[in-house]
């Protein structure tokens, strides 16, 4: 599979140039053409009219939203002036219940969204339904840009694989089949594997033969859980493999249970200062 239909989507007018810059210095290396989906989202409406609200109310802040994506659409027309890749861009109005759906529509006609990170200081309550709207309903691969200064690459050389088995993972595997077989080094990491799995005197074994026949060059390295959470583990191996990219699965447990409880997914992006290959 190659990367031929590359998306983003601009909520926040502060993330217009390092999401463009990403996504378009990503587009040009894939040779891949860029969609953009500039969003003016009302954040204050749940989608519902509610009983005594006022309808002139309502329809000033739609004109607001509508108005901050098309300003939003013009800096990002701005942007992709200076870059030398194919584009277009969209931008339309989006209320925040709503926003999953729309952004999933236009996901499913792409090979791979590049996002910005949804959770941490500074970041709109809008970014976690856009990523979530890509992956569950959108069913495309995700890379989310964790800023700060962070260059993509469409050949990065050291990727760290986050294995445990799931559906997830396995389909994140697929997914950045592309980038695995380009790398020097695909470090298999597993964590804690089961004691009594069918995999257990092997943890990664079949994964890395997979893996090998189409050219990747595996390594595993199983881990133990040493640290409170699993995410803390895998960043820590990451900095000592000095990983220029994750591959992982998102979202094993329902997202009302991440929400809550949290969840390897969620931490792993809110502490990343890596970009995040994820797929669900």
């Amino acid at each position: 599979m190659a990367f031929k239909t590359l998306l983003t989507v601009i909520t926040d007018a502060d993330l217009v140039d390092p999401t463009i810059a990403a996504a378009a210095d990503l587009a040009s290396a894939m040779d891949a053409h860029l969609d953009v989906l500039c969003l003016g989202v009302d954040r204050t409406q749940t989608g519902y009219y509610y009983a005594g609200a006022n309808a002139m109310v309502l329809q000033e802040t739609l004109s607001r939203a509508s108005a901050e994506g098309e300003s939003l659409a013009a800096a990002a027309r701005k942007a992709l002036g200076r870059t030398d890749v194919r584009w277009a861009v969209d931008h339309g109005v989006a209320q925040l219940a709503d926003l999953g759906r729309i952004v999933a529509a236009r996901a499913r006609f792409s090979d791979l969204a590049v996002l910005p990170k949804p959770y941490g200081e500074g970041c709109g309550i809008e970014l976690e339904p856009v990523l979530e709207g890509a992956l569950f309903d959108g069913q495309v691969p995700v890379i989310v840009n964790p800023g700060s200064g962070v260059t993509l690459t469409a050949a990065p050389k050291r990727i760290a694989l986050a294995w445990n088995e799931s559906s997830e993972a396995l389909r994140a595997v697929r997914y950045a089949m592309p980038l695995l077989k380009q790398a020097d080094t695909v470090h298999v990491v597993v964590i804690d594997p089961p004691q009594h799995g069918p995999n257990r005197s092997d943890p990664g074994g079949i994964l890395s033969q997979y893996l090998a026949r189409h050219g990747v060059k595996p390594e595993i390295d199983v881990l133990s859980k040493t640290m409170p959470r699993v995410s803390d583990v895998l960043l820590r191996h990451c900095a000592d493999v000095e990983a220029d990219l994750v591959v992982m699965g998102a979202y094993g447990h329902s997202r009302f249970r991440e929400a809550i409880l949290g969840g390897a997914t969620r931490s792993m992006l809110e502490q990343t200062a890596l970009p995040v290959f994820m797929a669900h």
